[in-house]
Formats: structure tokens, sequence, C-alpha cells
């Protein structure tokens, strides 16, 4: 068992009949699901569940675990997902997936958010390894771009994956990948906030609530 599967087991453990529980997206929410799905056979687990994205949708059906639409819920017992980077006072990166939108909106909703990882999604801070992924209207990148360039930062349009064409999001946006060389996450994820044509940005900032990590076959709570 690896160190992210080691936390996504263990977070599994802590869900109790009757929650409503926020599916994320990618690697590490997926074996979050199987464990819920294993306690749903095995140990008869009544839950609800909303995903972050169709994608994690599909898998948790595809093992029998009730998946509400997301226009259902107005607010979750916790949402439970992985992260890109992840610093000591919780501040979180995220975003190199497609479904940033969902994944803040969950986040927000939710009474109690937990973030599995691994040592090596440690930062001492936000975009030491990764860069800020800011999801924008289409038509406002431009416009977007050079509020960043104000800013300090530079920026560029993500590919996707055949590095022949604009990644897309789930949500319909285009991605301007960030790079700061300097500046606190609170007054940088105000920056953002405040730009008009960005729809959301991969800063997570003070909704972690718990940092599960995985390392040796211990998980470490904070």
């Amino acid at each position: 068992m690896n160190d992210k599967q080691l936390a996504a087991e263990y977070a599994a453990n802590l869900i109790t009949n009757g929650m409503l529980v926020g599916l994320g997206t990618g690697s590490t929410a997926n074996y979050f699901i199987e464990a819920l799905a294993r306690r749903q056979h095995e140990e008869h687990l009544r839950i609800e569940t909303v995903s972050s994205s169709p994608i994690s949708a599909v898998k948790a059906r595809a093992l029998n675990i009730p998946v509400l639409a997301i226009e259902q819920v107005a607010k979750l017992d916790v949402y439970v997902d992985g992260a890109d980077e992840v610093t000591a006072d919780k501040t979180l990166l995220k975003g190199r997936g497609a479904d940033l939108v969902r994944e803040k909106l969950l986040a927000s909703a939710s009474a109690e958010f937990w973030v599995l990882i691994d040592p090596s999604k440690q930062v001492s801070h936000i975009g030491e390894k990764s860069p800020i992924p800011i999801e924008v209207m289409p038509f406002s990148w431009q416009l977007v771009k050079h509020q960043i360039e104000v800013l300090g930062g530079h920026c560029e349009l993500r590919l996707n994956a055949n590095k022949d064409g604009l990644a897309v999001t789930s949500h319909g946006s285009l991605v301007l990948d960030a790079h700061f060389d300097s500046m606190d996450p609170d007054t940088l994820n105000g920056h953002l906030n405040s730009i008009a044509g960005v729809v959301e940005h991969g800063i997570f900032y003070r909704l972690a609530t718990k940092i599960f990590c995985g390392y040796q076959e211990v998980v470490q709570v904070n």
C-alpha cells in the first residue's frame, strides 16, 4: 500500500453512517472512493456522496455508492480530496486537473475538508513546485494575463495533453498557469479573487481542516 492509499484508507475509516461526503478527483481520491465502497459492502455503511467531477461520479456509481447531483446539495459533512501542494498552515494548491471550480465549491460548502497527501506534497510556500492554475472565461484570458503581470507574476495558457490545442476545464474555462516570485498566500488569494474574468484559482486558503499524510505505514493528522 503506497502512502497516498494509506492516508485514503485512514480517512475512509472515519466516515460514519448518515454522512453526506464530497468526493474529490484524481488518483488519491480514487483510493478513498474504493475504500468507501469496501466499507459500504462489508459494514453496510450508509452514506450519500456528491462528486467534484463526472469521472469520480462514474467511478463511485460503478462501485454502487449513491451519488447526488451537485444541484441537490446545500452543504456537506465532509469533503475529501488530494492536493498538489500543502504548506504548514494548511494552505493548498490544487487544480492540475480540470475540476477546480467544483472542488473549491464543495470544499467551501463542507463542515470539514480533509486533504490526503504523501510527504512529496509538503512545501514551504505555495507555488514552490507547481504553477498556480487560474481558470478564466475564454474571452477574458488576455485581460486577466495582463492583470497578473501587473501583480508581478507571469503566466501562459495551459495546453491540452497532446500539446495540439488549449486545455479546457470541465467548467468550460481556459487555464492560465501562473508563477509569482514572492507573495504571501493571503495577499495573493485576495488579489486573484478581485480580478474580473477569473472564474476560480488554485489557492485553497483557510479551507482545509485536517491534513492526512501517509508515510511508511503511519498516517500523521494535522
